[in-house]
């Protein structure tokens, strides 16, 4: 198959900085679209990959599943999309499409799904790479529309952020009267107050930081509980329907499982490994509790929530950053200094 050579940043290694890179991209095939990357998002996920701090990285590795694009070109059998449509690519780019969970629109849980970046790219025999870089080539059925009416760099980290907290809203059902609380108040986080909130819960953030009170209520929590302060705890213990859990770290869970109500859960979105302390089953056995974990969407769910945005206005809190500053935005990123997602402005790198 031919290919194109273009830019791109990404790492030799665990240790190495990113760096401008030359990628191959596919030639577009029947079903393929081609799209001009006009920002991308930047994801916690993408360092944890650029730094192996999964075991399971091959480098070069070229990291982004938060993209936001125009159509330059599509393939002969492509019928959804057409040059100069606005359009996106989350974490997923192909799966088996035969499966049990492919056939119920649950791609994110097929045995085969295919990452933006690390995955493996059957067309090349190489793997996959992300959108830190100038374009991609992506098989139609994994594009999703962008509504034209959002901020084109703010709806990037929707494609991640938001569709991680997004699917737990859905599959527990939250709507107006839902008692939901979300833990963490980063990128995720964030994104889940907005969209909780959009859906008429009635949202609690939990927070160790108190400066992080009135952040907590502008971005949609209707109350900040500080999860150090027995007293607050106390308070709303047996109360919530869905607890989100964001917190990108080991924690100790067992605080927040006393404040689900009688067959509420927990759903632990940002913490892959093992749990430190482990879980304490009293409560859980006591009222039906439940601690349950959530990976992204499918590309059905993430379309519907980028059409709620649409509707509703959602994009993420973002800083605009450039290519050429993406080790420091890292950086940033391990000491949480970031309000609240980097989205790397991808013209810098066409520079």
């Amino acid at each position: 198959m031919s290919t194109k050579t273009i830019k791109a940043y990404g790492t030799k290694s665990a240790e190495s900085d990113l760096e401008q890179l030359n990628i191959n991209r596919r030639s577009v095939t029947a079903k393929d679209v081609e799209i001009d990357i006009l920002f991308c998002g930047v994801c916690h996920s993408d360092l944890h990959f650029a730094r192996n701090d999964w075991g399971m990285t091959q480098y070069p590795v070229v990291p982004g599943h938060e993209i936001v694009g125009k159509v330059t070109q599509v393939g002969t059998g492509v019928s959804k999309y057409k040059v100069g449509d606005l359009v996106a690519v989350g974490c997923l780019v192909d799966s088996c499409r035969s499966c049990n969970n492919c056939k119920d629109d649950l791609e994110q849980y097929c045995p085969q799904w295919v990452g933006t970046y690390g995955g493996y790219d059957k067309h090349l025999n190489s793997p996959t790479h992300g959108g830190y870089s100038e374009a991609i080539v992506v098989d139609e059925d994994f594009v999703l529309r962008v509504p034209e009416n959002l901020d084109q760099a703010g709806i990037a980290p929707v494609l991640c952020a938001g569709i991680t907290t997004w699917s737990p809203l859905r599959q527990w059902k939250v709507g107006k009267g839902s008692k939901v609380a979300v833990v963490g108040l980063g990128g995720l986080g964030h994104m889940a107050l907005k969209l909780a909130n959009a859906l008429g819960a009635d949202v609690t953030l939990f927070s160790r930081s108190p400066n992080k009170v009135q952040d907590g209520l502008d971005l949609g929590a209707h109350q900040v509980i500080i999860s150090t302060d027995e007293a607050q705890m106390e308070g709303v213990m047996n109360h919530f329907d869905l607890i989100i859990d964001t917190v990108p770290y080991a924690h100790d869970l067992n605080p927040y499982i006393g404040t689900l109500a009688t067959n509420g859960t927990l759903v632990v979105v940002g913490y892959l490994g093992p749990l430190d302390p482990m879980l304490v089953t009293v409560p859980m056995i006591m009222g039906r509790r439940s601690v349950a974990g959530s990976l992204i969407g499918g590309i059905a769910e993430t379309q519907e929530l980028l059409d709620f945005c649409g509707k509703h206005n959602i994009t993420s809190d973002i800083e605009i950053i450039k290519m050429q500053d993406i080790n420091l935005a890292y950086e940033r990123m391990l000491k949480s200094d970031v309000h609240y997602r980097f989205v790397i402005d991808m013209k810098s790198l066409k520079k």
